[in-house]
C-alpha cells in the first residue's frame, strides 16, 4: 500500500481534519466533482440526467456508525422515503445502506428489522437493496443480515471487497443462494494480516473472483454481480473474458461512482453494456471522500489541478 493512500485513509477516521475540512470552500468545491449535492432531491435530479444516458443508478445517504437507536430509524425512514420518490420518478434507482446506519453497533435485531422493512418495501415497489460493506469487523455479522434478508426475499444483495483474503470463501459460500454480489477493491485501512497489501494481488484477486461468479456454477442458481471498479484495465479483461465465454448480459452490471471515470461511463454505455453508477449525497460526506481519493490516488491530481489550475 502506497503511503499517500495510506495517509488518505488514516486521515478519513481523523475528527479534527474533518472539521477543518468541511469548513474549507476549496474541498467542498472539490467535493461537488463526486457527488451531485448534500441532497435526495439532488441525487434523484442526478439519477434522472443520467437515464437519457441509458445509465441506471443507486443512492445512498453517507454516514455510518450512528450512536443511538433513534437515528436508525430516522435512517430507516429517510431510505423507505426514497425507495418512494423514486417509484414516484419512475426511475430504475436502487438503494445501498450501511449497516451501521441501521443500528448494527446498538442492536443487530434492531438493524435487522430496520433492513427488512426497505426489502419489503422494495419488494413491494419493483426495487433493490444493497447491504454496503464497512470494515472488517464488520463483515461477518453483515453477512449474517444478508442470509437471513435472503432468506425473504431475492431483492436484496451485499458488498465484497476483493482486498480480503476470506473474500473467496465467502464468495463460495454465498454463491449457492442465487446472491446477488457487488464486487469492490476494498476502500478502509486494513491490515497485511487479513487484506492484501499490494494493489496487483487486489487486482488479480478481484479478477479471479469476478470470473468465479461470472462463471456457469454461479449463473445456475440465479448469481448477479456488480463490476465495480474504476480501473480500465480491470475492465477491459472482465469484457473479454464475458464475451469469449458468452456470459448473458443479465448476469453481470457495471458499478462506477457518480463523477469518477465519466469517459468510461460514457464508453460503456455505448457499448451497450450494463451500467449502474452510485450517487452519494448528505452532509456526512468527509470520510467517504478521503477513501475515494484513496481509492485512486490520480483523483488527488485531479482536485489539485481543478483547484490550483
Amino acid at each position: 500500500m502506497s503511503l499517500l493512500r495510506r495517509a488518505l485513509l488514516a486521515g478519513s477516521t481523523n475528527h479534527w481534519l474533518r472539521e477543518q475540512a468541511t469548513r474549507r470552500v476549496f474541498v467542498r468545491r472539490s467535493v461537488s466533482r463526486f457527488m451531485p449535492g448534500e441532497s435526495v432531491e439532488d441525487a434523484v435530479r442526478a439519477a434522472a440526467a443520467l437515464r437519457s444516458q441509458r445509465i441506471t443508478t443507486i443512492l445512498t445517504r453517507l454516514g455510518e456508525n450512528i450512536s443511538r437507536p433513534e437515528e436508525a430509524e430516522e435512517v430507516t425512514q429517510h431510505y423507505l422515503d426514497v425507495l418512494r420518490k423514486v417509484a414516484s420518478a419512475g426511475l430504475d434507482a436502487q438503494i445501498s445502506v450501511k449497516p451501521t446506519q441501521l443500528g448494527l453497533d446498538q442492536d443487530p435485531e434492531l438493524c435487522r428489522a430496520n433492513l427488512m422493512r426497505l426489502v419489503e418495501c422494495a419488494e413491494k415497489l419493483g426495487n433493490f437493496v444493497w447491504i454496503d460493506m464497512e470494515s472488517s469487523p464488520y463483515v461477518e455479522p453483515t453477512l449474517g443480515l444478508y442470509r437471513k434478508a435472503r432468506e425473504r426475499s431475492p431483492k436484496v444483495g451485499v458488498a465484497l471487497q476483493a482486498y480480503l483474503y476470506r473474500t473467496a470463501k465467502d464468495v463460495e459460500e454465498l454463491m449457492p443462494l442465487g446472491a446477488a454480489i457487488r464486487l469492490v477493491k476494498g476502500a478502509y485501512l486494513e491490515p497485511p494480516s487479513i487484506a492484501f497489501p499490494k494493489k496487483r494481488d487486489v487486482d488479480e484477486n478481484f479478477h479471479r473472483l469476478a470470473c468465479r461468479l461470472l462463471g456457469e456454477e454461479a449463473r445456475q442458481p440465479g448469481a448477479v454481480l456488480h463490476i465495480a471498479t474504476h480501473d480500465i484495465a480491470l475492465t477491459d479483461r472482465l469484457i473479454r473474458f464475458i464475451d469469449e465465454t458468452k456470459v448473458p448480459a443479465s448476469a453481470y452490471e457495471f458499478a462506477m461512482l457518480y463523477g469518477i471515470q465519466r469517459s468510461q461511463q460514457q464508453r460503456l454505455a455505448r457499448e451497450g453494456r450494463r451500467l449502474r453508477v452510485l450517487i452519494s449525497y448528505g452532509d456526512y460526506w468527509f470520510p467517504w471522500y478521503m477513501r475515494r481519493l484513496a481509492e485512486r490516488p490520480a483523483n488527488v491530481l485531479f482536485v489539485a489541478r481543478n483547484l490550483f489550475g
